[in-house]
C-alpha cells in the first residue's frame, strides 16, 4: 500500500540579531555572521524548493470539491432548482454549506468545473439548463444547455453527462451555488422527463464504482486583476 505524506516548505523566520558591543569584539562579529549565515540558509532552502522542477507541490491554493449521492429532481417544469452536493471531497479556504452552496474566505479569480449525470425517461428529447449564482444572483453568461435525447425504450433511460466550466471572481464570504432547470421535470412518482441520476456501486453485469449525481470543484486561478 502506498504511503501518503504531506510535503511542506518550512517558512523563513527573521533572525534575532545579537546586540553589538560598544567596542569592536571578534566574538560578537563571529556570532553575528553565524546568525546571518543560518538565516540565509533558510532563504536558500525555501527559494530553491519553490524554484525547483516540482516546486508547485509546496504551494496551497483555495479550492473545494464535492459530490452528491442522491437522485435529484427539479422542483417543477421550467423552475430553477439548486444542484445538491452532500459530500465534501477536499477543501481549503471554502466551506460547503448545508444548502449545497459553498462560501469562500479568499478573494480571487476562480473556475468551477462540474459534471451532472442527466437522465431522460420520457419518449421525447428534453433540455436541461445549468447556471451559476453568486450570493443568490444569477451570474451573467454562465448558462449551458444540455439536450437529453428520448429514452432508449420504455424501461431504459438515455443518459448525458452535463459537463462545463465557468471562470468568475469572488470576494471573501461570497456564496456560490449551481442551479438547473428543465422543460420536462421527472419526479419520484412518474419519473417522466429529465432528472439527475445517481447509481450505487454495481457488481453486475460488471463491477464499477458508484455514479454520483453531481460532481463539482472550484479552483483558484489568480489573484484579482484589479
Amino acid at each position: 500500500m502506498a504511503i501518503s505524506t504531506v510535503t511542506t516548505v518550512r517558512n523563513t523566520i527573521a533572525p534575532n540579531l545579537p546586540i553589538a558591543a560598544v567596542d569592536y569584539n571578534q566574538q560578537y562579529q563571529d556570532q553575528f555572521g553565524n546568525v546571518l549565515r543560518l538565516y540565509f540558509n533558510q532563504i536558500d532552502n525555501y527559494t530553491l524548493a519553490l524554484a525547483g522542477t516540482a516546486g508547485g507541490q509546496y504551494i496551497r491554493f483555495p479550492y473545494v470539491s464535492a459530490s452528491d449521492n442522491t437522485v435529484q429532481y427539479a422542483t417543477a417544469n421550467n423552475t430553477p432548482t439548486i444542484v445538491k452536493f452532500n459530500t465534501l471531497g477536499y477543501g481549503n479556504g471554502f466551506t460547503l454549506n448545508a444548502n449545497s452552496t459553498a462560501t469562500t474566505s479568499v478573494q480571487g479569480i476562480y473556475k468551477i468545473t462540474y459534471s451532472l449525470q442527466f437522465a431522460n425517461t420520457d419518449n421525447a428529447q428534453h433540455d436541461s439548463t445549468v447556471w451559476l449564482k453568486i450570493n443568490n444572483a444569477d451570474l451573467a453568461g454562465s448558462s449551458t444547455v444540455f439536450s437529453v435525447p428520448a429514452r432508449k425504450s420504455a424501461n431504459v433511460s438515455t443518459y448525458v453527462c452535463g459537463y462545463s466550466e465557468v471562470v468568475f471572481q469572488l470576494n471573501p464570504n461570497d456564496v456560490v451555488g449551481l442551479w438547473w432547470g428543465t422543460d420536462q421535470a421527472a419526479n419520484a412518482s412518474t419519473r417522466t422527463g429529465n432528472y439527475i441520476h445517481y447509481e450505487a456501486a454495481q457488481t453486475s453485469p460488471f463491477a464499477h464504482p458508484s455514479v454520483p449525481s453531481a460532481i463539482g470543484s472550484i479552483t483558484f486561478v489568480s489573484a484579482p486583476t484589479s
